[in-house]
Parts: C-alpha cells; structure tokens; sequence
C-alpha cells in the first residue's frame, strides 16, 4: 500500500498505459480520477478498479483544454479530500514527416503531448500545495531522445515533454513537489495496435517486427510501465526529482 490515502489523477487513464497506471494506484492504495476523452473507456477502467475494491471516478477531459483540466483536478478535491499525484498520460498520436504535417496537426500535438501536461500541473499546483508538496510524472517516450523516419511531430512533442519536466523540477522543488518522466518504449497498447494496422501489418507481425528492437526481444506490458510510474509517484522516490526513467526493453542502450 505505497499510496495509501494518497489521492491521483491519471490522464489518459481510459486504455493502456494510463488504465494499468490507475489499477495499479488503486490497488495501492490511491484513490484515482480517472481523466480522459474517452467515455467508454474511461468507465471503464473506473468499473475495473470499484470492481477491485478500489476507488475511482471518471471525469471527461481534454487536457488541451485548462477548464477540463481544471474539472479534473476539483473532482479529486470534492471526491477524495485533495491531491497528491498528478500523472501526465494522455497523448496526440500524430506522425508523418514535415511535409506531410499540417499546422493543425502541429498545434494538435504540442497541445495535447506539451501544453496539456503543463496546464494540468498548472491547475493542481493549489491542492498540491495544500498537502504540503506531491508528486508529477509525465509520460515521455524513447520517442523524446531518438529520431525516427517520418515521426517530426510526435517525436518533436515528447522531447519537449522532458524539457519541461526538468524546468518544472527546478521550478517547484522548492515547494517540495517532485517532477519526473517515464519515458517508455513500444508498449503493447490499443495505439501500438493502431500505428501497426497503418503500416500495413498484422499485430503478429508488427510485434514480432518491434519486437526486435529491444535486447528483450519483446514489447513491454502497460503494468510494466505502471510500476516504474508507481515508484516516482511514491515516497521510495523521495530523492528523485528531475529524472528520466526508460523503460524501453533495452531497445535504446547502443
């Protein structure tokens, strides 16, 4: 119970990643508000962690949005009694290579992937501060520090995601909130899915072909990114700030 009567919210929390995040927060303990655009799915996952005998709540949220961002935030207030944890999941999918990309599509993934997450933890820094500090962890990519043919926007975005994770870092240690990234590899997710059946291939094929890239020989599991999210979210990590956490499977290392 690493969190326990700790209160979080996860973005993007509605499949993947983020739903493995806010089940494994559940089951330790947290009390989750489930953040994302996705009605469905974000039910969902609530459903899952009630059903767990945790406790959840769903509010919709486009995290390029402050207002929505800022329902977000007063749910875990009215809810839970406060907040502790903010987790910046939610994400814009958006390659292709600069021709390709329209200045909609720019502003699209910039929206969502950089400004998204600033204004989230602009909009709980007030009950952050009440509980006397807390803890951010924006989702980063092996994407912010690789190239990779025609992924400009996308790659360009998640590197911006660890810049402002250091800044935010310095900015707000002083109040004794933490800011850390994890920055995951191909992770077997309904967007890995999609971006396979793009290019043309059959899942098999595709994470046997991704696969390959790591000196595991594997795809990762979302529960495997959610347990490095739960140890920067935790008290274990009290000395962490600043930090990017791959979680990559290796694919990165040479």
């Amino acid at each position: 119970m690493r969190l326990r009567n700790k209160s979080a919210v996860v973005t993007g929390a509605g499949s993947g990643i983020g739903r493995a995040i806010a089940e494994l927060f559940a089951r330790e303990g947290a009390a989750v508000v489930v953040a994302d655009l996705n009605e469905a799915g974000g039910q969902a996952t609530v459903d899952a962690v009630r059903q767990a005998g945790g406790r959840a709540v769903f509010v919709r949220t486009d995290v390029s949005k402050e207002p929505e961002c800022r329902a977000a935030v007063e749910a875990a207030a009215r809810e839970f009694g406060g907040l502790n944890i903010v987790v910046n999941n939610a994400a814009a999918f958006i390659y292709g290579n600069v021709e390709q990309t329209t200045y909609e599509q720019w502003h699209k993934v910039w929206d969502v992937n950089v400004v998204g997450q600033a204004q989230m933890v602009k909009v709980a820094l007030p009950e952050l501060r009440k509980a006397g500090g807390g803890a951010v962890v924006n989702i980063a990519s092996q994407s912010s520090f690789i190239a990779q043919p025609n992924y400009v926007p996308y790659n360009s975005s998640k590197a911006g995601v660890l810049q402002l994770t250091r800044c935010l870092a310095m900015d707000l240690a002083k109040e004794n909130i933490r800011v850390n990234a994890v920055a995951p590899g191909t992770i077997r997710t309904p967007a890995v899915d999609d971006c396979i059946h793009k290019i043309g291939m059959t899942l098999e094929e595709g994470y046997k072909r991704f696969g390959e890239d790591a000196v595991l020989k594997r795809l990762g599991e979302p529960m495997e990114i959610a347990y490095a999210v739960l140890f920067l979210a935790s008290d274990e990590a009290s000395y962490v700030t600043g930090a990017n956490l791959v979680v990559d499977g290796g694919a990165t290392i040479d």
